[in-house]
């Protein structure tokens, strides 16, 4: 078997990973790794991906040949993973128009509560939860659209996540794409690992934050946005 012939049968994940792995590059559950896929790599990856998840159901007994409702399931999961719900491993982050900060604006700026989705890289249940985003802007910072806050959140969270780690993602996302003063981001999401399975919990919520700069230093400035947010939940 020539090398061609060799490439050709060699699964497309694998071709993805050595690469990552030669670019000496992490690719955990939360990672994004478009930079190493290929253009028509993802369709293949689907694919493959469809004959595995096939064959986690067969394993599960479920009769995938003659079973009306399963018989397509192992195509559907597969195109929700790739395109759907984990579409921020497989993406280039969305494109953000920046605008200079013309008019000097330097008082707080509060964005949410933005409905977002993801999920838990421990069980691979959904998370379902709200964001709000407090910026203080200075004379340098970078002006972008406020539905920008909310596709850079929807990039973030579109991977196996856990909130504490997605959360800190997001904070320095936004820190590299505005410059801000400060930034302060508080998460409240409702956890399917808690209340679909394990102690069956649907009450229980997560509430996290990061504080950056003015935020993380100015006790006033924290209190004020703590206190709007708390307002408009």
């Amino acid at each position: 078997m020539n090398s061609v012939e060799q490439d050709q049968g060699t699964p497309v994940s694998l071709k993805i990973r050595e690469r990552i792995k030669a670019a000496r590059k992490r690719y955990h559950a939360n990672d994004n790794i478009a930079d190493f896929i290929q253009p028509g790599e993802l369709e293949m990856l689907l694919d493959e991906v469809e004959g595995k998840m096939k064959a986690v159901l067969e394993s599960l007994v479920i009769d995938v040949e003659h079973d009306h409702n399963t018989d397509e399931t192992a195509r559907r999961v597969a195109k929700m993973y790739l395109k759907e719900v984990f579409q921020g491993r497989y993406v280039h982050a969305p494109s953000i128009t920046q605008f200079p900060n013309a008019e000097h604006l330097n008082e707080l700026m509060i964005v949410g509560p933005i409905t977002v989705r993801s999920a838990c890289s421990h069980h691979f249940c959904p998370i379902m939860g709200q964001i709000w985003i407090g910026v203080l802007p200075n004379e340098h910072t970078n002006v972008i659209g406020l539905s920008k806050y909310a596709r850079l959140a929807e990039w973030i969270m579109g991977r196996p996540q856990i909130q504490e780690e997605a959360v800190v993602q997001l904070a320095d996302l936004i820190q590299q794409k505005t410059q801000p003063d400060g930034l302060a981001i508080v998460m409240e999401a409702s956890h399917f690992c808690m209340s679909w399975r394990g102690v069956k919990d649907v009450n229980s919520k997560m509430i996290n934050s990061v504080m950056r700069g003015s935020f993380l230093k100015d006790p006033n400035l924290r209190r004020e946005f703590l206190s709007l947010i708390a307002q408009k939940g």
